[in-house]
């Protein structure tokens, strides 16, 4: 990030966000900072029980409509968002910092393999595949989704890590496109981790420092 300007403002929402106040919120978010009105900002919350449908969802991958469904400009396939899981929403204006958004993917990337790192989990990259991974009993397991959408440099949406959902949950939709036998869906609470939602958060900020450099709190 270019020096002179102001770090982005962490936020943390600790009552459940519904999706849609929550996309309202980010698209007045990124207004303003596009027009130097707002500083950049990473927001930290939950979401009530739902499902998303990014750019490139199919059909055929919501199996049963268990809980709300919400079409969203994100990149990405069918995901499920809800209680248990943190999402993290990423405003940032690449402009100041670096107009690559390939770049900018793997560096979410990195932030969520770090902050698994602080937490006592092996995260990784897995080729041709969105998201970070745990592997296990000879499976390879999901444990945080990535979609992002960026608008003239500034970015929104962002990251969902899963500490302690209701697994079941994702039993509704074919989780982003993964249909293999060997692939799944695995939380910080199903590899015998009792994080608290704080401890993620600590990990996620001193994770998000490291990469992108200081917050304001």
């Amino acid at each position: 990030m270019r020096p002179g300007f102001a770090p982005p403002e962490w936020t943390v929402s600790r009552d459940s966000v519904a999706y849609p106040d929550a996309v309202i919120r980010m698209e007045q978010r990124v207004e303003a900072i596009l027009k130097g009105a707002a500083p950049e900002q990473v927001w930290l919350l939950e979401h009530p029980a739902l499902y998303t449908a990014g750019a490139s969802a199919k059909d055929g991958d919501l199996l049963e409509a268990r809980f709300p469904v919400f079409k969203t400009g994100r990149g990405g396939q069918y995901t499920y968002h809800g209680p248990g899981q943190r999402v993290a929403y990423v405003m940032l204006d690449l402009k100041r910092r670096a107009p690559d958004v390939r770049a900018y993917v793997r560096d979410l990337e990195e932030w969520l393999i770090l902050t698994l790192a602080k937490l006592g989990v092996t995260g990784m990259r897995k080729s041709g595949r969105v998201g970070i991974w745990v592997e296990r009993d000879g499976r390879e397991d999901k444990i945080a989704a990535i979609g992002v959408r960026v608008r003239h440099w500034v970015t929104f949406h962002g990251v969902s890590l899963n500490v302690a959902p209701d697994l079941s949950h994702f039993g509704g939709i074919v989780p982003c496109g993964l249909r293999e036998a060997n692939l799944g869906i695995t939380s910080l609470a199903a590899l015998g981790l009792g994080c608290s939602m704080e401890e993620v958060d600590d990990a996620l900020k001193a994770s998000f420092v490291e990469i992108f450099g200081p917050v304001d709190t």
